[in-house]
């Protein structure tokens, strides 16, 4: 195979993974796993991925230092017609992936956290929880600094089920 040959492999690697969950995946998820399976190098990925976000295939979200990624309808479209190009066991590879370890990658984006400075200066922490790219929980808290709002982030990564758990039995 020569170079453009596998920098298309490698774009529709991330396409199928894409296009295989109903929920976003991180840049560092997508990564970890071609990388793991060194199918290529850092920095061809890292090139890889901008022209996919260039070409509209992949839309990109960034929250709290994570970088979260969705097919677009022009990345489907092109992968319904390149499909073919990958072979059925890295399909089948990147399917037991996906079935393996659907409960951590879900977890992994399903729950955010992020905060920003409002226009009186106060910080607001939005914290969300999802489930199927549905709110399950949003709320947005005004703390008085950056210090508060960024442990505040910190700790709904850690205690967003305890959180969830106490509202409902408060609320019911």
């Amino acid at each position: 195979m020569d170079n453009t040959e596998m920098l298309t492999l490698y774009k529709l690697i991330i396409l199928y993974m894409l296009s295989k969950v109903d929920y976003s995946l991180t840049r560092i998820q997508l990564f970890n796993y071609i990388l793991d399976k060194e199918y290529t190098d850092f920095f061809t990925l890292q090139e890889v991925m901008s022209e996919l976000v260039d070409n509209g295939l992949v839309e990109t979200k960034s929250a709290r230092n994570a970088s979260h990624l969705l097919i677009t309808p022009k990345g489907r479209e092109t992968f319904e017609l390149l499909k073919n190009d990958i072979s059925e066991s890295i399909r089948e590879e990147i399917d037991t992936y996906l079935k393996e370890n659907d409960v951590q990658l879900r977890n992994e984006v399903s729950i955010s956290a992020d905060y920003y400075k409002n226009t009186f200066g106060e910080y607001i922490a939005e914290l969300n929880a999802k489930e199927r790219n549905t709110d399950v929980l949003s709320i947005k808290i005004a703390l008085p600094n950056e210090e508060v709002a960024s442990a505040i982030c910190t700790n709904w990564q850690k205690k967003n089920q305890d959180v969830y758990a106490y509202l409902m039995e408060c609320l019911l």
